[in-house]
């Protein structure tokens, strides 16, 4: 019995092949942002660039809001970005909340900035919009939907969201007053805190839309990301999770379908559609999306002294 059982599990895996990996596309908003006295803009873009190129990865994506280019440093950035093989999307010129401005003023926003990126290569046409905001009204959706589909943009949506920017500002707070900082333990905090929500939204998606799908993580172009985005990308990686390009994320057929009826967007697509089959917002962030819990947790790993 036990052989016959051994015999059809090695025929299920000749026939069927090993199951496929879960898959993920890195992003990043807010390029290019500024330095500081602890990290240089251009060495943060040079350090996240070779983090990528040490674990293989071929492509990410850098939203970009064109009023971080403040002189011919931050253009050189964004080109450093794409000549290293990489893509640029559209963020914005000012970071505009829509569910704060008004359709007009967020349009002449969007296309200053559209105006700007056409002086760059590798540009995708894809609009991620500031703060995950889409519009407070059904009405306000659909009409900035239809402007943008009129330039042929598509949405440059997230499927897992977390507060990597929080992290990183309670770093550049720590450096301003000048404590000690446990930079080893600063990373297991930045990756514990991702890898918990990419486990979260993935179970989201399983869960709640029965199909696993290409998922794209948020992050941001700032410290925490030149520091360790190499040591997270290897944990991904070994949790046998598969790097991919952004363009094919955003070919999913699960998720490319965007509804401007869809309204809780702050989490990403994927709770989106998940809140729009009836479960409670409540069940649909992360815990570790919560600054009173992060701040705890870097208390509980001794990370600033």
């Amino acid at each position: 019995m036990r052989s016959f059982i051994f015999v059809t599990a090695i025929m299920v895996l000749f026939f069927c092949g090993p199951s496929a990996s879960k898959e993920i596309a890195l992003t990043f908003d807010d390029a290019p942002l500024p330095g500081n006295s602890f990290m240089s803009g251009e060495e943060k873009t040079q350090k996240i660039i070779k983090g990528l190129q040490a674990q293989q990865v071929n492509d990410a994506l850098f939203f970009v809001t064109t009023s971080n280019i403040k002189d011919e440093q931050g253009i050189e950035r964004l080109n450093t970005y794409t000549k290293a093989g990489f893509h640029l999307g559209h963020h914005g010129h000012g970071h505009l909340s829509l569910n704060k401005s008004t359709s007009n003023d967020y349009l002449l926003d969007f296309y200053q900035s559209h105006l700007i990126l056409q002086n760059y290569d590798n540009v995708l046409k894809l609009h991620r919009f500031p703060f995950l905001h889409y519009g407070e009204t059904q009405e306000k959706r659909k009409q900035i939907k239809a402007r943008l589909e009129e330039l042929q943009y598509q949405i440059g949506y997230v499927t897992v969201d977390n507060f990597d920017w929080y992290i990183n500002s309670k770093l550049l707070e720590a450096i301003r007053k000048k404590k000690s900082i446990n930079y080893n333990r600063l990373k297991e905090v930045y990756i514990e805190t991702i890898w918990r929500s990419i486990e979260f939204y993935d179970q989201l998606a399983v869960k709640h839309l029965g199909t696993e799908v290409k998922h794209v993580l948020l992050l941001h172009e700032n410290e925490l990301a030149a520091l360790f985005i190499g040591d997270l990308v290897a944990h991904i990686k070994s949790k046998g999770w598969k790097i991919i390009a952004p363009s094919e994320a955003y070919k999913d057929p699960t998720l490319i379908k965007y509804s401007a009826s869809l309204e809780f967007n702050k989490q990403g697509r994927v709770a989106a559609m998940v809140y729009d089959r009836g479960t409670d917002k409540a069940l649909l962030r992360s815990e570790t999306e919560n600054t009173k819990y992060l701040d705890a947790l870097l208390k509980t790993h001794g990370v600033f002294k």
